[in-house]
C-alpha cells in the first residue's frame, strides 16, 4: 500500500511504500530546510505501513521482523547524505527502500573509492553484526529521492540475541555484500575500465526503476578510481556500442542485455549469491 506523507512547512509531500505484513506503525523522521538553508531539528511523524520494500525485511519471517517493528522509523533519503562516516561509531542502521547507497573506502590523503553500493535489498552499518561498533568506510546516498527504515544498532543486536533466525539471515546478507567488494576487487585488478564501468552501471541500473541513472561524471570516478575526463572517455565506448545514452547528470541504459554480455564475468557474481541466500534479485541477467 503506498502511504502518502502531507506536507509540513518547509517540506514537500512524500509517498513511501515501506512496512511489512502484518501492519505497523512506523515513524517518518522529517529533516527539513529552513527558507534561508538551515537545518531544522528532526521531528518524528506517525506512518503507517502494510509491507516494506526492502527486500531483506521481507525475507524475514513474521515473527522475527514483530521483534524490530516498533523499533523501525521511516526516513527519507537525499542526494549526497552522509549515512555513516568512515570509523565513526555506528549509531544506526538503515534498511534501504529506494534510492542508491555507495560505500567508500577514505584514504589518509582524503581520496575516496567506491568499494561497493546497495539498495532496496541491502542494510548500512553491517559490521556491528560481526562485533565492531566502528564503521570501516563511509556510506553515502548517492542517488536520492528515496527512503529507508532505520533502527538503532542496540536495538537490531538485542533483536538478533533473542532471534537467531534474524541474526542468520543477516550475516547471510553480510556475506553476499562481501562477495561483491571482492568482485570489485577481481574487476578492478583484471578487467578493463569499459567492462568495469559497465559493471557498475548495471549495478545501479538493478537497485532503480526504469532506465535511468542519476549519476555524475564526478560520481562515477569516484566509483572507478580515476579522473572524470577518464570517465566521460569511458562512456562514448559504451554510447559508441549503443550500449547507453549519457547525458549531463544521467545515464540512460539503452540495450540492458547487451550490456551484460559487454560487462562479461565482472557482473553478476554479487547478484547471484544474494538470489542464492536471502531472496531472487528482480533484474538479475534480464
Amino acid at each position: 500500500m503506498w502511504c502518502w506523507i502531507p506536507a509540513f512547512a518547509g517540506t514537500r509531500p512524500l509517498s513511501i511504500h515501506c512496512g511489512h505484513q502484518p501492519p505497523i506503525i512506523a515513524t517518518f523522521t522529517d529533516v527539513s530546510f529552513d527558507n534561508q538553508g538551515g537545518h531544522r531539528q528532526p521531528r518524528s511523524v506517525a506512518l503507517k505501513v502494510s509491507s516494506s520494500e526492502n527486500l531483506l525485511l521481507n525475507s524475514l519471517s513474521d515473527e522475527d521482523f514483530a521483534v524490530i517493528r516498533s523499533s523501525l522509523s521511516c526516513t527519507s533519503l537525499r542526494k549526497g547524505q552522509v549515512l555513516l562516516e568512515a570509523q565513526a561509531k555506528i549509531e544506526t542502521l538503515y534498511f534501504v527502500e529506494a534510492g542508491v547507497v555507495s560505500f567508500h573506502e577514505v584514504l589518509d590523503d582524503g581520496t575516496r573509492v567506491g568499494v561497493g553500493i546497495i539498495g532496496f535489498e541491502g542494510l548500512t552499518g553491517w559490521s556491528v553484526l560481526l562485533g565492531c561498533e566502528r564503521s570501516p568506510h563511509e556510506a553515502t546516498v548517492a542517488i536520492g529521492g528515496g527512503a529507508a527504515l532505520c533502527i538503532s544498532a542496540e536495538a537490531l543486536l538485542a533483536a538478533c540475541r533473542a532471534r537467531p533466525r534474524l541474526n542468520t539471515l543477516l550475516l547471510l546478507y553480510v556475506q553476499s555484500f562481501v562477495t561483491q567488494m571482492g568482485r570489485t576487487i577481481s574487476s578492478n585488478l583484471n578487467d578493463r575500465l569499459e567492462r568495469r564501468l559497465a559493471r557498475w552501471l548495471l549495478m545501479n541500473h538493478d537497485r532503480l526503476e526504469g532506465d535511468e541513472i542519476a549519476l555524475t561524471h564526478e560520481q562515477l570516478g569516484v566509483m572507478l578510481g580515476v579522473r572524470r575526463a577518464t570517465v566521460t572517455d569511458t562512456l562514448h565506448i559504451l554510447e559508441g556500442e549503443h550500449l547507453i545514452r549519457s547525458m549531463r547528470g544521467r545515464i540512460i541504459i539503452r540495450d540492458r542485455p547487451r550490456l551484460v554480455d559487454f560487462a562479461g564475468n565482472a557482473y553478476g557474481a554479487a547478484e547471484e549469491a544474494y538470489s542464492r541466500l536471502i531472496a531472487p534479485f528482480p533484474k538479475l541477467r534480464a
